[in-house]
């Protein structure tokens, strides 16, 4: 399982997706993500919404194997369900 995470620098929330997703790769053996930060990579909103199919306003915007999940409390909410996270 592959998860890329878009973030940029000074958003706490994609410090806390890049935190659930560095404690799920120690955890398990199926699971590694990517960070990129959107400002360094020159990522605008327009490229991310173009890639979630649907409008986005904030960071971060989170894929697993391709699947846009969304922002960090979904991708907590999806840990929480599929990785039987408490």
């Amino acid at each position: 399982m592959f998860t890329v995470i878009f973030g940029r620098s000074g958003c706490p929330y994609c410090v806390r997706a890049k935190e659930l997703a560095e404690k799920l790769k120690h955890e398990r053996d199926d699971f590694d993500y990517n960070y990129i930060d959107i400002q360094a990579e020159g990522i605008t909103k327009a490229d991310l919404a173009k890639k979630a199919g649907k409008p986005v306003e904030t960071v971060p915007q989170i894929f697993i194997d391709e699947q846009h999940i969304g922002g960090c409390t979904d991708f907590e909410a999806y840990a929480k369900k599929f990785f039987f996270l408490n």
